[in-house]
């Protein structure tokens, strides 16, 4: 028998760390579907047939002001057949020991099977307590169907719909009435928040000015020449830059967070594990092992990362002929790389970089997100020599140039040689994509930079650049005023892209240039002050008068 709800109560908790709750049963009952309405959006692949879900899934949820983690697991099974599913059945046991409560998930249109019994006699030996949910009771005949699953013996059995909503209200309150009690940090936390929240909303009422941090110099205010950011972009402009270097520095406080993408079977999950020390995700030979982002944080330095691992990205053609499952692990994988600050790229020594990755390289750099390229399975690299890494990054640089400015590192995530460099490199480029640069001192560097090498004429006339701003951070976006901006040639953005990199590095992040037009704007011509009048002049002008003055 479960623990009893008093006996629970009166059990503390460690650390200051929010408290789990695994979504376990058998396979194809509901169980992602569950764990995506307890955290609100489509996290969790689901598809109408059983196996779908195998890493552990994490999400954040909030009821009844209680945070909680919940954990979505693959299906329970005694014997799987096959050695995917049994590393899926290590994941789902890894989840009920670390559950401070498992929500046991049972389907009230199949009724009471074999396996739910055999499900059950495993959480019956787990310490925290068990909450059954009969899934699919979407009227009231299949909740009374569902009554027979009290038989498990615990009194805490609630019949819902989780596609549809129905009973998981009630659901969630017995879920948080079993969680530990708040720890000091958690209510530390709450009091950080409601102040956080109530000075948006003196802000948003327009009774407070929103805090500017003090960033780079020149970041805001004046530059380093006395010129004003206002008097260069005009005040709307000056205003967007202020507003962005405070999002900026809100953005530094929050983790850093690098998805590791790739086409299937390179080895990202490895490299997740090799970094993490566990096995995070489940590593197979078998392509397509991966299916949902795993989002995992670790501790690094004062502070912690959030780090991405994705299921492979294949080509189109296979995507769209593929299973649903297929597609939506493509989709999720898409979706983790847009909300990820820098990307590694990671792809096969030995098959070397093909078509497919500097397709999935060139997502990376539309979304504006940071590189770094990780050449996994170094190891099995046979004949190596001491160019031979110089001659593998040369080649790389002349198959895609367009990557030119991404760190590319050497690993085997097997041996584990080189994997802390990957994320020290990520780690660096989420700062640069968030460094900001003068107006003074970019105005310097483009006034070098045109005299050196002027734009080129295009129909007989040349472009003048007249000054530039950064316009935002992550990724690095400058505007550069032009008298004619769409007559600049694509090799000059380029030049200038060299020279904003070669002066303030930008290493690893795409570089945005934009160039507008400037308004040419005729000012009035200031009158020049009268003269005063010489005695002569005054003498000539009044024996002028008398001569035309009539008798």
């Amino acid at each position: 028998m479960a623990a009893t709800r008093a006996g629970r109560a009166t059990t503390t908790r460690l650390g200051g760390a929010l408290p789990v709750v695994a979504i376990v049963g058998r396979p194809n009952v509901g169980k992602s579907t569950l764990f995506n309405r307890v955290v609100g959006h489509r996290t969790a692949i689901v598809e109408d047939r059983a196996r779908t879900t195998r890493d552990r899934l994490y999400g954040d949820a909030e009821w009844n002001g209680r945070r909680f983690v919940v954990v979505d697991t693959g299906g329970l099974e005694l014997d799987p057949d096959d050695p995917i599913e049994a590393r899926v059945q290590e994941q789902a046991r890894l989840a009920i020991a670390e559950a401070d409560v498992i929500v046991f998930v049972v389907d009230a249109a199949s009724g009471l099977t074999p396996s739910d019994s055999e499900a059950a006699d495993l959480l019956r030996r787990a310490t925290a307590p068990v909450i059954v949910a009969v899934n699919k009771a979407d009227n009231e005949k299949r909740e009374l169907e569902g009554m027979e699953f009290y038989a498990f013996g615990w009194e805490d059995t609630y019949a819902i719909s989780a596609a549809h909503g129905r009973g998981t209200g009630d659901l969630l309150d017995a879920i948080v009435w079993a969680l530990p009690p708040e720890s000091d940090q958690e209510v530390a936390r709450k009091e950080r928040e409601a102040q956080a929240e109530a000075w948006a909303d003196e802000v948003a009422a327009g009774r407070l000015e929103p805090y500017i941090a003090e960033g780079p110099e020149g970041a805001a205010g004046e530059d380093g020449d006395g010129l004003a950011d206002d008097e260069a972009l005009g005040l709307e402009e000056a205003e967007a830059a202020k507003w962005d270097a405070a999002i900026a520095a809100d953005s530094e406080r929050s983790p850093a967070a690098i998805a590791f993408v790739g086409r299937p079977n390179v080895g990202k999950s490895s490299l997740l594990n090799a970094l993490l020390g566990e096995d995070r995700s489940i590593v197979s030979e078998i392509p397509g092992t991966t299916r949902d982002a795993i989002d995992t944080r670790l501790a690094w330095g004062r502070s912690e990362v959030v780090l991405i691992d994705t299921a492979g990205i294949r080509r189109r053609g296979k995507v769209a002929s593929g299973p649903a499952a297929e597609r939506y692990s493509t989709l999720r994988a898409l979706s983790a790389l847009s909300r990820a600050d820098v990307a590694v790229l990671v792809i096969d020594a030995v098959e070397g970089l093909t078509s497919q990755d500097a397709h999935v390289a060139g997502y990376a750099v539309e979304e504006g997100k940071g590189l770094v390229v990780a050449v996994n399975k170094w190891d099995l690299v046979a004949d190596k020599t001491d160019r031979t890494f110089d001659q593998y990054t040369e080649w790389i640089r002349n198959e895609v140039p367009f990557l030119d400015f991404a760190p590319i590192v050497s690993i085997s995530a097997k041996t584990g040689q080189r994997v802390g460099r990957v994320l020290e490199l990520a780690i660096d480029i989420w700062a640069e994509r968030r460094k900001r640069v003068a107006t003074g001192e970019l105005n310097r560097v483009l006034l070098a930079a045109t005299e050196r090498t002027p734009p080129p004429p295009v129909r007989g006339k040349r472009p003048k650049l007249f000054y530039a701003t950064q316009a935002a951070v992550a990724p690095p976006t400058f505007v550069f005023f032009a008298s004619d901006a769409s007559a600049v040639h694509f090799s000059y953005r380029r030049y200038l892209e060299n020279r904003l990199r070669e002066t303030f590095g930008f290493d690893g992040t795409p570089i945005r240039l934009v160039f507008r037009d400037r308004a040419s704007v005729k000012l009035p011509r200031r009158r020049k002050a009268r003269a005063a009048s010489s005695p002569a002049k005054s003498t000539r002008r009044t024996s002028a008068a008398r001569t035309r003055r009539p008798s």
